[in-house]
């Protein structure tokens, strides 16, 4: 069959694209399913509380992770302003993970006890007093909203199904600890943990 052919076929045209993209697709994919480095946690690595577990779901909600990744590229200029880079290892309990690559703020990676928690709050209530030239919205609601405590210990048994080592006591006082939290305190207390295992390595 002449290429002319396929390209004046639509259809021949798009069955042999997917096949191709199927097969690259799959080349890059699969051999990460067998690679202990992907899968194995890092030395240290402890899955989200259930305060920090609410604040990634806010975080998730409100859209942060599409203007700040959690991926810090191997990249000399990437490792010398965020840290180091980031590895598999760091996000195993991470459902979905939130590696990017678009930033219109800074990368969050490494974030962890950075700023303290006044920073937060006082850079939530309004970013552009501590940043002049952010874009960040302001989140002044946060500190009026609770957490809903419901569906957390739901969140934390789901996740254990998927490979998360939440224990039994996680799970059995996880609406205690979220109950009467502020939404921006569960944000401010996910951002606190970001990266604290791997920043001294």
């Amino acid at each position: 069959m002449k290429h002319n052919n396929i390209e004046k076929n639509l259809g021949i045209m798009g069955f042999l694209i997917f096949i191709i993209i199927s097969f690259g697709g799959m080349t890059e994919i699969i051999p990460l399913f067998f690679e202990n480095d992907v899968q194995q946690p890092v030395t240290g690595l402890k899955p989200l509380g259930a305060l920090q577990l609410a604040g990634r779901d806010i975080y998730i909600r409100e859209g942060c992770h599409v203007c700040h990744t959690q991926m810090i590229r191997s990249l000399s200029s990437d490792v010398m302003r965020y840290g180091n880079h980031s590895i598999a290892g760091e996000f195993v309990y991470d459902h979905p993970f939130l590696w990017g690559s678009k930033r219109i703020g800074p990368d969050l990676a490494r974030v962890g006890k950075k700023y303290s928690d006044d920073w937060h709050k006082a850079h939530f209530q309004n970013p552009r007093l501590l940043v002049p030239f952010s874009k960040m919205p302001k989140y002044k609601f946060l500190r009026e909203c609770l957490v809903d405590e419901s569906t957390i210990d739901k969140k934390m048994k789901a996740l254990r199904i998927v490979g998360v080592p939440y224990t039994d006591d996680d799970i059995k006082f996880s609406k205690e600890i979220v109950k009467g939290k502020t939404e921006e305190e569960a944000l401010i207390s996910y951002l606190q943990q970001l990266g604290i295992i791997l920043k001294n390595v």
